[in-house]
């Protein structure tokens, strides 16, 4: 497992390229394109202003950065350096940018949400959409790129519109029995429109790709209700996690509930593995080290080195009481991921904040929880392979994966604080964000580290 060196780095602003060759990352208003085995700069663009969103294409042959405070998208191209396109909304203003699947328009929301403009670098056409819907996951494109889903909001209503991505033409237009659409998310198959309704009230509706209801499900009533939905990559599973700390499985063949898995702040079961984060003491061998021993550097909590331990059953975890006066409390499932071969589903409940649930999809049942030392800041899966990296806003990264689970110190001077993390889409390499700097991880994984897995596999 190797490290790069380290580099800077604005607004958290570091991606992969989707062919993963590429790595393009942002300081202030120059943009960096670099190759992400080597890490040598193959391209250095300007832009106009600080850049605020930075997104490839599909085809990983162009990219997009947008300044929002100017109303501006620049886009840059790596095959030919010296062409550039310069999008200006002007007075309209602009609070979103993103591609189409194609690779060849772009989409930008004015603000207020008063119409999303359609830019064809191709052909240099402009196409309008009225009355988009200021919320956070209101447009979805399908998987195989043919239809864009948008949520509308026109006459104190709301509704979802389905445009054929080819020609930007309607292809239906259907009003949702919500209160106020919060999100809309379609299965990777395609074929299946999930929407569901703010906090406020627990519903979430099913819709055929024509626009027919399949099916409506709601837990409970007068309580907050829906926080984090994810798709499983079969399609097979919906999680839904909601604002009383459970997750429940809906099935595709009826939409019903298939099961629910609680997030109790005590782990009883003794089928399941609690990996527990622990400092690690620096051992002393007799010859190999001087006495007495050398001082070391005063230094946050965080950068002192740590190992994962299997803690006996019962565990109690530990658990914020939530303030229930105020916005946005810290409960509920605040977030869900599943696996990439779609057997475990990984949760964190907010009021458990330093806890990540592990269940195992094929037996419907609680298999690892990892206990941090610090809140879990963020985790995102392996796109190739069911291994779960973890960060916590310190110096380390965590790697789960079924054979065992380890903290990995990240090198260098100072005190690197992971806030952010993504994968390289063949699972190589990790890109480990800071405020201010990022490096990248390279998984591969030494004779070493493979034995300190088999150790952890064999207690399992």
């Amino acid at each position: 497992m190797n490290f790069s060196e380290v580099f800077k780095l604005s607004g958290l602003l570091c991606k992969f390229s989707p062919d993963g060759k590429y790595l393009a990352s942002c300081v202030q208003y120059r943009l960096v394109v670099r190759d992400a085995h080597s890490l040598q700069i193959l391209q250095l663009y300007t832009c106009l202003d600080q850049i605020q969103h930075v997104e490839w294409s599909a085809d990983s042959l162009f990219i997009l950065c947008a300044m929002y405070r100017r109303g501006l998208v620049q886009v840059w191209s790596l095959e030919q350096p010296e062409w550039h396109c310069k999008i200006d909304e002007g007075s309209a203003g602009l609070v979103a940018s993103c591609w189409s699947p194609d690779g060849r328009h772009i989409l930008n929301t004015t603000e207020f949400h008063l119409r999303i403009t359609v830019w064809s670098l191709c052909t240099k056409s402009v196409s309008y959409i009225k009355y988009p819907k200021s919320c956070q996951q209101g447009l979805a494109f399908t998987r195989d790129g043919r239809y864009l889903a948008l949520a509308e909001r026109r006459d104190c209503r709301d509704y979802v519109s389905i445009f054929v991505c080819s020609d930007w033409q309607l292809l239906r237009h259907f009003d949702t029995d919500t209160q106020d659409l919060a999100g809309i998310e379609w299965a990777p198959n395609g074929c299946v429109l999930a929407a569901w309704d703010s906090c406020l009230e627990y519903k979430i509706l099913l819709y055929s790709l024509d626009g027919r209801l399949l099916s409506a499900f709601s837990a409970y009533e007068w309580s907050l209700g829906i926080k984090a939905v994810a798709w499983s990559p079969s399609s097979q599973f919906l999680a839904v996690g909601s604002y009383d700390g459970k997750v429940r499985i809906l099935n595709h063949v009826t939409w019903k509930m298939l099961t629910e898995f609680g997030h109790p702040a005590a782990v009883t079961d003794p089928k399941v593995v609690v990996y527990r984060e622990a400092e690690k003491s620096p051992r002393l061998a007799l010859g190999r080290h001087p006495f007495p021993p050398p001082r070391v550097a005063a230094g946050p909590r965080s950068s002192a080195e740590s190992k994962f331990e299997i803690a006996s059953i019962p565990v109690s975890l530990q658990a914020l009481k939530p303030v229930t006066d105020r916005a946005n409390p810290k409960i509920g499932i605040g977030a869900l991921a599943f696996s990439p071969d779609n057997c475990f589903l990984a949760t964190r409940n907010d009021n458990v904040p330093n806890a990540v649930w592990i269940w195992d999809v094929r037996k419907l049942r609680l298999s690892v929880v990892l206990e941090q030392r610090a809140p879990v800041r963020a985790f995102q899966w392996d796109p190739q392979r069911p291994r779960l990296a973890v960060c916590t806003a310190g110096s380390k990264v965590y790697l789960w994966s079924p054979a065992g689970c380890l903290s990995v110190q990240v090198p260098g001077e100072g005190d690197f604080q992971v806030l952010s993390l993504c994968w390289q889409c063949r699972g190589d390499a990790l890109a480990l964000l800071s405020r201010d700097h990022f490096c990248l991880c390279f998984l591969e994984l030494e004779e070493g580290v493979r034995a300190a897995l088999g150790q952890l596999g064999d207690h399992m």
